[in-house]
């Protein structure tokens, strides 16, 4: 799904969440369907309702932080929050510096945004969303980058001619792009990046990790994450799910 960050470990922290009272659900609020602020100024989307799920589950009281995108990771490190839960895709580079969780999201595709179905990716900049593993795709395939540091922006560069496409999520464009009233589409080109997604968590907070972890099993073994990734407020009936996969080891 959406992400590389590059970050820096901050030496010498040692996480205490499990200890505490309240665990700190860190998201960024920007994303939909993953995650986004609603009417009510409440974190909402996808990750709201999984995330809440797995803190009934797993026994914790939770409560939602937002944070911007591109420092995500250091703030998790620096102790503003106690996970990360904001559409991040597993990469080796972010392992390097936070733990991971099992998968809850499958590896999805990657989509282009474009002002025509004929944009030549080649002809111009393409935009991204900073620290993203997208942004990281273009740099490395003979593309011109050009990198936003929110979703939003990365849409308004196609729409104002400053990009010739984006490049993100395609659960993320497919409704931009039919709500455009054709000015928007999406190009045929997919890509496949990333290795699914997954929560965030400091080295140092393994008991925590693993109580989300048998909490997302759990979902996993009795389809309720199926269900809910497939819900058509969030990725649709034809969304990549789990299936049998998920089920070894229940």
């Amino acid at each position: 799904m959406k992400k590389l960050l590059i970050a820096t470990a901050l030496a010498g922290f040692s996480g205490a969440a499990f200890a505490q009272d309240v665990v700190r659900l860190g998201t960024e609020g920007a994303y939909p369907p993953y995650n986004f602020i609603n009417d009510a100024g409440e974190v909402a989307g996808f990750e709201r309702e999984f995330g809440d799920e797995l803190c009934k589950r797993a026994g914790l009281t939770c409560e939602w932080v937002t944070n911007e995108w591109d420092s995500i990771i250091p703030n998790l490190q620096s102790g503003n929050y106690d996970v990360i839960i904001a559409g991040m895709s597993i990469t080796d580079e972010r392992e390097e510096v936070i733990d991971f969780s099992q998968g809850y999201l499958p590896p999805a595709s990657s989509a282009y945004l474009a002002a025509a179905a004929d944009a030549d990716l080649m002809s111009g900049p393409v935009a991204a969303q900073t620290s993203t593993i997208q942004a990281a795709f273009v740099a490395e395939n003979g593309m011109q980058l050009v990198e936003y540091a929110t979703p939003e922006e990365t849409v308004a560069a196609v729409k104002n001619g400053e990009a010739v496409a984006v490049l993100a999520d395609k659960d993320y464009l497919a409704p931009i792009a039919a709500e455009s009233g054709g000015a928007l589409v999406l190009l045929a080109k997919e890509e496949s990046i990333g290795g699914g997604v997954g929560l965030g968590f400091r080295d140092s907070d393994d008991d925590l990790r693993g109580k989300f972890d048998e909490a997302i099993k759990s979902m996993k073994c009795d389809g309720t994450l199926d269900a809910m990734i497939t819900k058509a407020e969030y990725f649709g009936p034809e969304a990549k799910t789990w299936g049998d996969a998920g089920k070894e080891g229940c």
